[in-house]
């Protein structure tokens, strides 16, 4: 972001004001991007995910990072709707499975699929922020749209209750609940039969090794837990903390962000202490 705020001021005074002054900052911003994606990676090098005797994962994901994004920091952040020519929802297009499923695009391909399908912006308009061809800019958009399609596939399951709905609220207080009195049973009976369970990049489908996976992760010794609801990518989330075993504190123990699929759980991915900060959340609470 210092970058793109330093590119957009050094570059004033060349604006022509040929379009908006939105539609040029986001020009900057996307070659900024699409540079910075070309050069050598600058993601953390992958670790352990833990020390405990995890079962063996279905898959690997094809994308090994990814970090949730809290709500509060999107509050109000569009100036204005997508145009007519977008195809997803704001929700739709901060949530976990959209954007991994954005990393598996070639850098240019994301950047058209952006910029037409999320921010509604005119295939002409596209072409002159990437100084490309309209011809150009329609072949990479139906691209990303065809691999899009194959990793988010549309119409197999029911909808999510609206957010902060009464019926997501709670779905959500039940797995709380669950969580706190570290119920297996509960938390698997919420759970969809072919749920997923993330902890990139591993991944566990199915109830029998969600329920293996809880137990080795989160809920080794059965504990009481505290759990704190929060929001990530247009989802719930639950900060999950453990007690320790002379009562006095509890531990986080790592960020569950939820999706949710009519009245269950169809996906969990679990994200370590490090994200905790930038949700406000300690890394102890008192006990």
């Amino acid at each position: 972001m210092q970058e793109i705020l330093l590119a957009a001021w050094q570059g004033l005074g060349r604006f022509e004001r040929r379009a908006s002054l939105r539609t040029w900052l986001y020009r900057v911003a996307t070659n900024r991007c699409l540079n910075m994606l070309r050069a050598a990676s600058r993601r953390p090098r992958l670790e352990k995910p833990l020390d405990a005797d995890l079962p063996e994962p279905t898959r690997l994901s094809e994308v090994a990072w990814i970090e949730p994004y809290p709500d509060v920091l999107l509050e109000g952040l569009t100036d204005s709707p997508p145009g007519p020519e977008a195809r997803y929802e704001a929700r739709e297009a901060i949530s976990l499975t959209f954007v991994t499923a954005l990393q598996l695009l070639p850098p240019r391909q994301r950047a058209v699929l952006i910029l037409r399908d999320v921010l509604g912006y005119h295939a002409t308009e596209v072409a002159e922020m990437l100084d490309s061809s309209t011809e150009s800019v329609t072949s990479a958009l139906k691209r990303a749209r065809a691999t899009l399609a194959r990793k988010t596939p549309a119409g197999e399951r029911e909808q999510p209750p609206p957010p902060s709905s009464p019926a997501e609220q709670a779905l959500v207080e039940r797995l709380t609940r669950a969580f706190e009195a570290s119920d297996v049973d509960a938390i698997i009976g919420l759970l969809s039969e072919d749920v997923l369970f993330a902890m990139p990049p591993l991944e566990y489908v199915g109830r029998e090794l969600a329920t293996r996976f809880l137990i080795a992760v989160t809920l080794q010794q059965r504990p009481r837990n505290r759990v704190v609801a929060t929001r990530a990518n247009g989802q719930p989330a639950l900060a999950l903390y453990v007690r320790d075993p002379g009562g006095r504190v509890f531990h986080a123990m790592g960020l569950l962000v939820l999706t949710l699929t009519g009245d269950q759980v169809s996906a969990i991915t679990r994200f370590d202490n490090s994200v905790l900060p930038r949700f406000g959340l300690p890394r102890k609470l008192p006990g």
